[in-house]
């Protein structure tokens, strides 16, 4: 049997960072990569070649990027959860699926999308801080309290008096 992995079916084969690149700006541009993705690399001075030169030094905007591509530009139904933990260049396509028609992007969307991420985000931090916050809180508070007690002592002592 062959064990290789055949990757000849995926859309990221064989193509270049500054290929895609150059592909979803042509389609989309700049502003609307920003809303979507959250990469100041597309917002602050966007270019090609400084995307490039920072997409190729950080992992995870690159796999955000390639994720991007495969599942809004090239329109390809969402991978599994074992797929989804490798790469987007490492995920397997299936040979019956074929990529499709670019998804039509808005800022208005991008803006419930964004909002929609956030609430998300809270709920998850606040369920997952709760404890903490009430063992942090006691221990400021108890902290505090001794805090207070050495601040009251240090006014009535002249830390120079040794000195003078």
């Amino acid at each position: 049997m062959n064990n290789e992995i055949d990757y000849k079916n995926s859309p990221l084969h064989g193509l270049s960072l500054k290929n895609l690149l150059i592909e979803i700006v042509d389609h989309y541009g700049f502003e609307i990569l920003f809303a979507y993705l959250n990469i100041n690399c597309f917002k602050t001075n966007p270019s090609i070649a400084s995307s490039v030169k920072f997409l190729k030094k950080t992992t995870w905007a690159c796999e955000k990027v390639e994720a991007f591509y495969l599942y809004e530009f090239k329109n390809l139904p969402k991978v599994s959860s074992e797929q989804f933990s490798l790469s987007p260049r490492d995920r397997i396509i299936p040979e019956g699926q074929t990529p499709g028609e670019p998804a039509e992007l808005s800022l208005g969307n991008a803006e419930k999308l964004r909002e929609k991420r956030v609430t998300k985000a809270a709920a998850y931090n606040q369920g997952r801080h709760a404890d903490n916050r009430n063992n942090n809180h006691y221990a400021k508070s108890e902290h505090e309290l001794l805090g207070s007690a050495d601040s009251s002592a240090e006014e009535h002592e002249d830390p120079w008096a040794k000195w003078r």
